[in-house]
């Protein structure tokens, strides 16, 4: 069927739409793009829209990070955004119900992908896969806290009240079913907007800190869909959080003393009959050979990939020890101190959980660089050293560096990943961020002036 009969069945279902926002996910993966009237729909499918190239140029704040070369440089110019097949939905936590929406993702004008546009880049990435005959299977998984839109006489975040109770959350109560009761509204009208936009949601739960939840992703054989699915998730939580009185934040580290929110990402691979090969041999001890090549080329590119599972300065705040955030470049078997856990249960269900990425991490970005590393233990037959058992903190010392600028330096020399990512993305990724990182350094904190003012 033409995409544009695909329109207009989609608009003549729903004649209450009157507008649909198209959207694009930058660099931080934070949403751009354009609202257009329910006329103009078809035409964004026949000829696309013009968008700025720059839109990869922006920082958190919006602002164009000039030293990418994106800017007023190069003119500013348009590219042109098209849409993501099968990404058309209504909006349904909108209260007046009148809204759609629409993934684009940049080319050329000539068709050809744009190297700055992240799902591009995952897309040149996973035909790397492809062409060993190999089709990844992932499932994400997001950890968002709900905060209360009032904040305290200081101005800092704080949990929500419960909506049924009254008492503002103060305990971790992982996995509470209770708290999943109070907030039932709030998780119900989660998983019925998830249903209107056919997104896969498998299960949630209440995660370790005050206001704390996860929602989790099913498993796909599309890498691509399952980014979209990851995008358009994280906007219905926000979304729906507005609406019931809350904000959501996918943050690493909202609160300093609590848990930070991770983006824990389950690969395995299929070959081309569908054969998990990660469940080869399975009765060694150490898993399939192409097992273990997958988990060294991850380890091996986990120190240069920090810069893209921790893009910004609070991401960095979430790496400290004791709080189920991998510290260095381990692996195991049914073990949670890891940074790459393979989890217990069937054999053909075989896969690595990387558990080092932020939820404040661009998913596109994010699998890209996963995709890259698998890639290169494949075809570099590499070896994982062995795996841990038991507590990892007590047996490897910190070694994935906290620092920032130490990321963004790991990322620019590391040969491999740079030559996955390509050296025209690579720098508008780096300027991008250091432009970024260098304007947050002229912030001067709270702390700072509770520790210094009258001291020193």
């Amino acid at each position: 069927m033409p995409a544009t009969d695909d329109v207009r069945a989609f608009l003549d279902a729903n004649p209450e739409i009157s507008s649909i926002d198209l959207l694009i996910s930058d660099l931080n993966g934070v949403i751009r793009g354009k609202r257009i009237p329910r006329d103009n729909l078809t035409k964004a499918y026949t000829g696309g829209i013009a968008l700025p190239a720059s839109v990869f140029a922006l920082d958190i704040n919006g602002h164009t990070i000039e030293a990418t070369g994106l800017g007023l440089d190069s003119g500013d110019g348009d590219r042109l955004c098209r849409p993501i097949a099968g990404s058309l939905k209504p909006v349904p936590w909108v209260a007046r119900g009148h809204q759609a929406q629409l993934l684009m993702t940049m080319e050329e004008f000539d068709g050809t992908p744009f190297f700055a546009d992240p799902r591009q880049l995952l897309t040149r990435i996973l035909g790397r896969l492809t062409a060993l005959g190999l089709t990844p299977v992932v499932a994400l998984e997001l950890e968002f806290y709900l905060v209360d839109r009032q904040r305290t006489d200081v101005g800092l975040i704080q949990p929500p009240c419960s909506p049924v109770s009254g008492e503002r959350a103060t305990q971790s109560q992982l996995y509470s079913i209770l708290e999943l009761d109070e907030y039932a509204d709030f998780l119900e009208e989660v998983q019925t907007a998830a249903q209107v936009q056919a997104l896969p949601l498998d299960t949630a739960l209440k995660e370790c800190a005050p206001g704390q939840f996860e929602i989790n992703l099913m498993h796909c054989d599309d890498v691509l869909a399952a980014c979209d699915h990851a995008v358009q998730l994280k906007r219905l939580i926000k979304g729906v959080a507005l609406r019931h009185g809350f904000e959501a934040t996918f943050m690493a580290k909202p609160y300093g003393q609590e848990a930070g929110n991770g983006m824990h990402v389950h690969i395995s691979l299929l070959d081309d009959n569908g054969h998990n090969v990660f469940s080869e041999a399975d009765d060694d001890p150490l898993g399939s050979p192409r097992l273990r090549q997958a988990v060294a080329g991850l380890l091996a590119l986990m120190p240069a990939s920090m810069a893209i599972c921790a893009p910004n300065l609070n991401a960095f705040r979430r790496l400290q020890p004791g709080l189920y955030v991998p510290m260095a470049p381990t692996w195991g078997f049914d073990n949670r101190s890891v940074a790459l856990r393979i989890p217990a249960g069937p054999r053909a269900a075989r896969r690595i959980e990387h558990r080092v990425a932020g939820a404040d991490a661009n998913p596109y970005l994010l699998l890209a660089a996963l995709l890259a590393a698998l890639h290169h233990g494949l075809t570099a037959e590499l070896d994982p050293p062995p795996p841990i058992v038991g507590n990892a903190y007590d047996q490897t010392a910190p070694s994935l560096t906290n620092s920032w600028q130490q990321a963004l330096d790991l990322l620019e020399a590391d040969a491999v990943l740079g030559e996955a990512l390509g050296r025209d993305f690579l720098h508008v990724y780096l300027a991008n961020r250091r432009a970024e990182r260098a304007h947050a350094l002229q912030a001067v904190s709270h702390l700072e002036y509770d520790w210094y003012l009258r001291h020193v």
